[in-house]
């Protein structure tokens, strides 16, 4: 998750089977309104997939592949492997020098002759590289000289505070899991207001780079790295990511991410419930009669919710970013937001149990420990269309920033 401060805490959450990282929140539910038949086909419709990812050990990982072109020209690359990740904003691509895909040579922002780069911190992690410009091309979509950040250790030095942020680097195949990550969460920036300022009161996640020196810079909003979404000329208010239900565990299970929210045929709300964000970028869950913030996050590969105590749950003893019951567990908690409330069932099985099937790379039941809060991870899109509604953009049902299921 890329610490964002106008937004929701954005969670890319990681879990290397046989050496576990992080965890998320799992199973069905009973509010299930929204689950329409998933699309198949269009212009606005791209293809997704939950597998083991390029390096063949993530669980829970919702891939793509999407195209990147240097700025109006057709020199182009078709990138597989990419994350699909609503709780986060922009793409990040790994070079090939941290193992990944990206071999094209994209335009390097600069700033007063110094290049631009980014710490961008997630919760299992930082991702550090250059921010560059490219078109990027989802379906029948286009996003025109969009800037991106370039995920690469030899760029330059690692700032010592990026590195001192008590997360690991996350620069390599092995580490990130994927080839790049595509953040089309409900912001339209990485960062926001906060990082346009200067002092003290910057968040410091951008730097101008001159060799192996770098210092915090203020960076304007067009400057920052962009949810492409938001950039495409039309379908450019949200997503709305579209999964089949999964009953246990299975090697991998294909969907839809479709572009806008009413927009066009396939992506009306229809029976979905909306639940607006408030000022932190959350909304609430009540679970054992207390009120908790939260939020939904496709990146993240598991219900990550409270900790052992209040859930009563056993934290796993191989995988202790996860839960390990004795026996799956059948639990339930509301969702809230301006009033409006959806009671939902989900199950949390033995992760132990569950990674020991080394085909197996979906897991319905997986969840594990997040202190305070609750994040709906990819097991609730599981069976559900999930909408994102990007801020100030406006839907048949109301502006964004909110979720609807």
């Amino acid at each position: 998750m890329i610490v964002a401060l106008k937004l929701p805490i954005l969670f890319f959450t990681v879990v290397l089977i046989g050496a576990a990282l992080i965890a998320s929140c799992g199973g069905g539910s009973s509010h299930n309104n929204s689950m329409a038949p998933i699309a198949a086909s269009g212009s606005n419709v791209q293809p997704i997939v939950v597998n083991s990812g390029p390096a063949n050990n993530y669980a829970n990982g919702v891939f793509t592949t999407l195209t990147v072109c240097v700025p109006s020209t057709s020199t182009c690359q078709d990138i597989s492997g990419i994350l699909v990740d609503t709780g986060s904003y922009g793409l990040r691509l790994l070079s090939s020098a941290g193992g990944g895909a990206l071999t094209l040579s994209l335009p390097k922002q600069t700033s007063a002759s110094t290049s631009i780069g980014e710490c961008a911190p997630f919760v299992s992690g930082f991702t550090w590289g250059s921010v560059n410009s490219a078109d990027i091309k989802l379906s029948g979509e286009l996003a025109s000289n969009v800037p991106v950040q370039v995920i690469d250790p030899t760029f330059s030095a690692v700032p010592a505070d990026c590195k001192n942020s008590g997360v690991p680097a996350d620069n390599t195949l092995q580490t990130l899991g994927a080839n790049g990550i595509l953040g089309v969460g409900p912001y339209a920036q990485d960062c926001g207001t906060a990082c346009t300022q200067s002092g003290t009161n910057n968040p410091g996640l951008y730097y101008g780079c001159t060799g192996s020196t770098c210092q915090v810079i203020a960076q304007s909003l067009t400057q920052q790295v962009q949810n492409p979404v938001a950039l495409f000329p039309k379908d450019n208010n949200g997503v709305v990511i579209e999964l089949p239900a999964v009953t246990g565990s299975l090697p991998s299970l294909s969907g839809s991410m479709v572009f806008g929210i009413g927009t066009q045929s396939n992506n009306s709300v229809g029976r979905a419930t909306v639940f607006p964000l408030n000022s932190s970028g959350e909304f609430s869950t009540t679970f054992k009669g207390k009120t908790y913030p939260a939020f939904v996050d496709s990146g993240s590969n598991a219900l990550f919710f409270l900790d052992a105590a209040t859930t009563g749950l056993t934290v796993c003893t191989d995988n202790s970013g996860f839960y390990c019951p004795a026996s799956s567990t059948n639990l339930s908690a509301t969702t809230l937001s301006s009033g409006t409330n959806a009671n939902i069932s989900f199950t949390v099985a033995n992760a132990d149990t569950l990674f020991a099937n080394r085909g197996d790379f979906v897991f319905s039941t997986l969840g594990g420990p997040n202190t305070g809060t609750f994040d709906w991870g990819l097991p609730f899109f599981f069976g559900r269309n999930v909408y994102t509604a990007i801020e100030s953009r406006t839907t048949p049902v109301g502006s964004g920033p909110f979720w609807a299921y």
